[in-house]
């Protein structure tokens, strides 16, 4: 992967730096990391962060397709921050690592961003 001279601005941030990024809760616990970023292909806009939490050293970790409007960014953190518990999150829709296809359902998606109480990317 060829790295680019300036990979973030204040305005943009290239993906690579954005995976691995650590998430919180509004009270500082850190929850999980980005993962991956999903990009609607047709309007390039992130549609989800997904989040792996829990686990240890890749064993029994979940994957969760956050709504990208429910991350906010505090640069005091270098991290995201996002308005949910650990236990909402144990009850959260997750995904399999390698079975992203999950997110072609539009009922799953619906879901999702009912879980979160966020309006879904494609309205």
């Amino acid at each position: 992967m060829a790295v680019l001279e300036t990979d973030e601005s204040p305005t943009l941030i290239s993906s690579h730096k954005v995976e691995g990024t650590s998430v919180y809760n509004a009270e500082g616990d850190e929850l999980g990391s980005v993962d991956s970023l999903m990009v609607n292909k047709t309007t390039g806009k992130v549609a989800y962060a997904v989040m792996s939490f829990g686990g240890f050293l890749g064993i029994g970790e979940k994957y969760h397709p956050l709504p990208w409007e429910v991350l906010h960014y505090d640069p005091r953190k270098d991290g995201y921050v996002v308005h949910l518990s650990k236990e909402q999150l144990h009850d959260a829709p997750v995904i399999a690592r390698h079975e992203e296809h999950r997110l072609d359902d539009r009922g799953y998606e619906d879901a999702i961003h009912r879980h979160y109480g966020v309006t879904p990317y494609w309205i």
